[in-house]
């Protein structure tokens, strides 16, 4: 276990990206004159660090890479712009807006990120001012989608319980206006705003954040018992609603989740969030604060790998931040509530909810909204779009809802999902709609093997095993990562792959259903022929042994296959 001597918390001089932010005069350091530079598609590596607090990562399409060079061409350099949405919700409106900029600018797709985002790939450095300024004119803005603050706030598309929704969903909306950088870099660069001419202290301009910023990124998720769909145990700061007699009591607070690690280095693992007591909903906003305060002070600002909110934890303790944060409230969280998870998927199709409107799922595989032969999935979206007078969800499993739907509406919007034969998803096996998986190739620089576009045929390979054994309708979380950073929270998969090399993958076993316990490694390094051949017999078994209700992930450790993991400093045991 993690103490106060741990390597987490023996830090040496700051690193490179903390003196990126002390000299880039609150986040905006050279972009302007970087971005009107026509030399080149790309820009510095030093203003790429900057270009993430304003939600967009330089990348090149690793598809071309060796092609270019050959040609001694520079790398065909793009951006992805990352869009908040804070619970998930955007108007019909802003769904028309993004899907207009995707073509206009982007590579004519959008994807539904794991955290309830827009994500557009392939905009060009001269198209980057032009995209943002039309984003924030729809009343949406990429600012602090990326980078050392609080990313998007997640929050539940619960149609079950769409009065409650409302209400954590303002929340949740509450807190992104709330933990938003205050700089008016954003402003200024993207927005024409007139340059603050006064030189301003830390506080007047970063009141909470302060000149550096965050050690690294912070995630936080709302949940909605009985469904973790956000996977609230893998935020830094989880807030879960507590609903009794119809009503939000508040929510219990857990702390110290993250997905990330790095290969080869057993001081990285992912984590879950630990439950560390009770808040009304009136104190959302202070608790949020103060914590993000702690983590600002007392992250390490050395090494980045050991960063993250998880480790300044897991090296003091949960004891210590439970007095460091009653004192900086200057009062004490109340006893945790009970409440249950069971599931962390999706439901789909046609629900009623409280509200006596509609609710209608539909199954985006790995968020990627997009033309295909033979599925005009985009096209229907933007048709629906057009009539549609309620709300679009981005869940955090990638999946879309189309909310709020009136009764009138409902049989027009339902000839439109006939019409171009839209799904949600019940033709396909529930493992393909329990899966979930990362961009990877050929844009994400990290990614080390495909993920996005390889997870789909590897499912189609698994279902003939699941067909076989019977198990077309059980649901089985299944996760894939193009390297280990965690964007499709793989670790909390009951079957999880992270790249390791071009198609070579470490195989995880084990987490919990309902997002409540992480996975362990089965395998290392392997590739398609020998994944089928692990899990053949192990799904076979399931099917053959599980007691009745019991989940994969339960029986694998239940039957011997892999030990359970009850922390993530366990995890590599």
């Amino acid at each position: 276990m993690a103490n106060s001597d741990s390597v987490h918390s023996k830090e040496g001089p700051p690193s490179d990206v903390e003196q990126i932010k002390e000299e880039s005069h609150y986040l905006r350091g050279s972009l302007v004159e970087t971005l009107n530079n026509p030399l080149s598609a790309g820009i510095p590596d030093w203003d790429n660090r900057l270009m993430k607090f304003h939600g967009s990562y330089l990348q090149d399409d690793r598809d071309l890479r060796n092609e270019r060079r050959q040609q001694k061409l520079e790398p065909a350099y793009q951006f992805m712009v990352r869009v908040r949405a804070p619970g998930g919700v955007a108007t019909p409106e802003q769904w028309l807006t993004m899907d207009r900029l995707a073509h206009e600018y982007g590579n004519g797709t959008l994807k539904l990120t794991t955290r309830q985002a827009f994500q557009m790939h392939g905009i060009l450095k001269w198209n980057m001012k032009k995209s943002i300024k039309e984003i924030n004119d729809a009343l949406m803005d990429t600012l602090a989608a990326c980078g050392d603050v609080n990313r998007n706030v997640m929050s539940n598309p619960n149609p079950y319980q769409s009065d409650i929704h409302g209400e954590v969903y303002e929340w949740a909306r509450k807190l992104s206006d709330y933990l938003s950088p205050r700089t008016r870099a954003y402003h200024e660069i993207w927005l024409d705003e007139e340059k603050v001419v006064d030189t301003q202290s830390d506080e007047e301009t970063e009141p909470m954040y302060g000149k550096y910023y965050l050690p690294r990124k912070f995630k936080i998720g709302m949940a909605i018992p009985p469904s973790n769909d956000v996977d609230v145990y893998s935020q830094d700061l989880g807030f879960i609603a507590i609903i009794e007699n119809g009503e939000l009591k508040g929510f219990n607070v857990a702390v110290g989740g993250g997905m990330g690690m790095t290969h080869g280095d057993k001081n990285t693992y992912p984590q879950l969030a630990r439950v560390i007591g009770f808040c009304t909903p009136n104190q959302v906003l202070d608790v949020a604060e103060k914590i993000i305060t702690i983590q600002r002070d007392y992250g390490n600002r050395s090494v980045r790998k050991y960063a993250r909110f998880k480790y300044t934890i897991d090296a003091r303790g949960l004891d210590w931040l439970i007095q460091e944060l009653s004192e900086r409230l200057g009062w004490v969280l109340e006893e945790e509530r009970a409440f249950s998870f069971d599931h962390n998927g999706d439901r789909y199709g046609w629900v009623k909810g409280a509200n006596n409107k509609w609710h209608l799922t539909l199954f985006i595989q790995n968020g990627r909204v997009a033309d295909s032969e033979g599925y005009p999935l985009m096209t229907g979206l933007r048709e629906i779009a057009k009539v549609h007078t309620g709300d679009f969800r981005l869940s955090a499993n990638q999946n879309l809802v189309i909310c709020n739907v009136t009764s009138q509406k409902k049989r027009k919007i339902n000839q439109l999902v006939e019409q171009y034969g839209l799904t949600d998803g019940k033709h396909y096996s529930a493992l393909r709609r329990s899966s979930m998986a990362c961009v990877a190739l050929p844009t994400c620089g990290l990614a080390m093997a495909e993920s996005e576009r390889y997870l789909p045929t590897l499912i189609t390979k698994l279902e003939g095993v699941i067909e076989e054994s019977g198990l077309r309708d059980e649901e089985i979380v299944i996760r894939m990562a193009g390297c280990p950073n965690g964007c499709s929270r793989a670790a909390l998969g009951e079957i999880g792959f992270i790249g390791k090399a071009p198609g070579k993958y470490n195989l995880y076993l084990g987490a919990g259903f309902a997002g409540q316990r992480l996975s362990k490694m089965y395998r290392e390094n392997i590739g398609e022929e020998e994944i089928l051949e692990t899990l053949k017999p192990i799904i076979s078994d399931y099917a053959k042994q599980r007691i009745h209700g019991e989940h994969f992930g339960d029986y694998v450790i239940r039957a011997g296959y892999i030990k359970e993991v009850r922390s993530g400093t366990d995890f590599h045991e």
